[in-house]
């Protein structure tokens, strides 16, 4: 449930694109005289999913839409091309602006000092991080962080720059198994020669900088930053505060470990902290 959807009529097809979008898959379902059950079994999902999807209380996943297509006759890529508005109800109002940017960039430079950012991170580990706000909407949050990742899989996939603080990788979240996992998808990462993953050690020193924050490049035009915070983070667009943002990342990159050493420092952080 989203603000959006919160207290509509989610059996009126028009309440939502999210409503309109399980209401089609409904009545092409029952069109081809197949129960849910028949159809998650297409879809390799279950029952609830698909009823959660048809009552437009659940945001599907980009494989559901493609099932969809794949599943209904006369569909013609319909669902494929609804999904991206049902997607948009799982963000917050306030981050769809940078969503969209994300999806454009070319590179993605980031910086983090507490937790993996979203955009790397495992499912088991944004479930936990997202269920730690209590939001009413987990699983299509996590759904809508999962699908942010697809920037870097895509045909031209975005380059990927990360500086980490050492904490980032010790701070445990959810059980050591979850944490395993995380930091091998890092050091697949660091390892892939797209991406860049640097590792800030921690020596005792503070390095003045304790707001995540990143930056966007793209094909044409100028380049934006993004600055995380509570509530609500927001995008700079002024060439002052971007520039501003863009000397602090090359002082940190400055400040961490070469780009090369960040996998033999990962596996030595999951040994000593998750084995």
């Amino acid at each position: 449930m989203t603000a959006e959807t919160d207290g509509a009529d989610l059996a009126d097809p028009t309440a939502s694109t999210l409503a309109h979008f399980g209401n089609e898959v409904r009545l092409e379902r029952e069109a081809l005289g197949m129960s849910r059950a028949e159809f998650g079994a297409e879809a390799h999902c279950g029952y609830d999913l698909v009823a959660k999807v048809e009552k437009g209380v659940r945001v599907p996943p980009r494989e559901f839409a493609e099932a969809c297509d794949r599943v209904f006759p006369h569909a013609s890529g319909r669902f494929l091309r609804l999904w991206p508005l049902a997607l948009k109800l799982a963000y917050p109002a306030w981050f769809r602006p940078y969503v969209d940017l994300e999806r454009k960039a070319t590179v993605v430079r980031m910086f983090q000092p507490q937790l993996v950012p979203g955009l790397v991170q495992t499912e088991e580990y944004a479930r936990a991080v997202l269920r730690a706000g209590r939001p009413t909407n987990l699983e299509d949050l996590v759904t809508a962080r999962i699908e942010r990742q697809r920037i870097l899989t895509r045909d031209d996939p975005a380059r990927l720059w990360l500086v980490l603080n050492e904490a980032v990788l010790r701070n445990q979240v959810d059980s050591a198994d979850v944490m395993r996992r995380q930091l091998e998808h890092l050091r697949q990462l660091a390892e892939n020669p797209t991406h860049r993953v640097q590792i800030i050690r921690d020596r005792g020193k503070h390095h003045g900088w304790a707001s995540p924050f990143g930056l966007l490049s793209f094909k044409s035009g100028a380049d934006v930053a993004h600055v995380d915070g509570f509530p609500k983070g927001y995008v700079l667009a002024d060439a002052a505060d971007v520039a501003a943002a863009q000397d602090v990342y090359d002082l940190l990159t400055a400040m961490a470990e070469p780009p090369d050493e960040s996998p033999e420092l990962i596996d030595s952080i999951s040994k000593d902290c998750y084995s």
